[in-house]
């Protein structure tokens, strides 16, 4: 994983570039047996709430001051400065594979965003969500590439930078790893007796970081968001001073 790709600025073009092509490899090897289709949900958030979980082009803005929440007195002139509320949607895709003959729902995939991990009222949409589906016969492929906030709840506690996990009722498999390690490939559940295929999510997300030229957004001389520990800042930076050179 990039660590700089977790930058509040690039991460949504990130969550819905990668989906996508996770969409596009596994229609390839699903059909004819199954579809993938990807879906949207949505989260109104209030101005503060949407700076948050990472969208700087709501952020530029100078200093307001706090305005009271009572009725103002009507004045000399019949006009008077007032605060309006802000609000802002915020839609995260995720994927829906569906048996093609009963077209029932078989797997779920689910890439987590900020507003999962760092926003409460979205933290909150998306643990309902997962709980229904782990609470139904349809398999949970939970894929984690964020540092940032709480990780998602598990009975036994793991401590790792990323995770993907793969899920079905109340047991699953968990994938951790940190940031120096290869994204690890999974076999994607299906239905029983078919043949799972595997998702190198690591040559996927590779893949994605070409075909849109990340490189010339990203800032490699500037610290990540959020920053790394002092190992991980030296290893980082000694790979990147390595690819300066090759490029050089």
């Amino acid at each position: 994983m990039d660590p700089y790709l977790e930058h509040p600025s690039i991460w949504p073009d990130v969550h819905n570039s990668l989906i996508a092509a996770i969409r596009d490899v596994l229609s390839l090897k699903l059909s004819p047996k199954y579809y993938v289709r990807l879906e949207q949900r949505a989260y109104t958030l209030t101005i503060d709430e949407t700076v948050f979980v990472g969208r700087p082009d709501l952020t530029i803005s100078t200093s307001r001051p706090d305005y009271p929440q009572d009725i103002l007195p009507l004045g000399d002139v019949d006009v008077l400065e007032v605060a309006i509320p802000l609000e802002d949607e915020i839609t995260e895709s995720y994927l829906e594979i569906h048996d093609t003959q009963t077209r029932i729902i078989v797997t779920v995939v689910e890439l987590l965003s900020p507003a999962n991990k760092l926003n409460d009222e979205g933290r909150k949409t998306y643990l309902k969500k997962r709980s229904r589906v782990l609470a139904s016969e349809t398999h949970l492929v939970e894929i984690d590439l964020l540092r940032a906030g709480e990780k998602m709840p598990l009975v036994n506690k793991v401590q790792s930078d990323y995770r993907i996990l793969i899920a079905h009722e109340d047991r699953g498999r968990l994938f951790p790893f940190n940031l120096r390690k290869k994204i690890p490939s999974f076999n994607l559940p299906l239905l029983p007796d078919d043949p799972q295929p595997q998702v190198e999510l690591n040559d996927i997300l590779h893949e994605v970081y070409a075909r849109a030229r990340y490189d010339l957004s990203l800032d490699y001389s500037q610290p990540p968001a959020p920053p790394l520990n002092e190992n991980d800042t030296t290893w980082a930076r000694e790979l990147i001073e390595k690819a300066k050179r090759e490029i050089e």
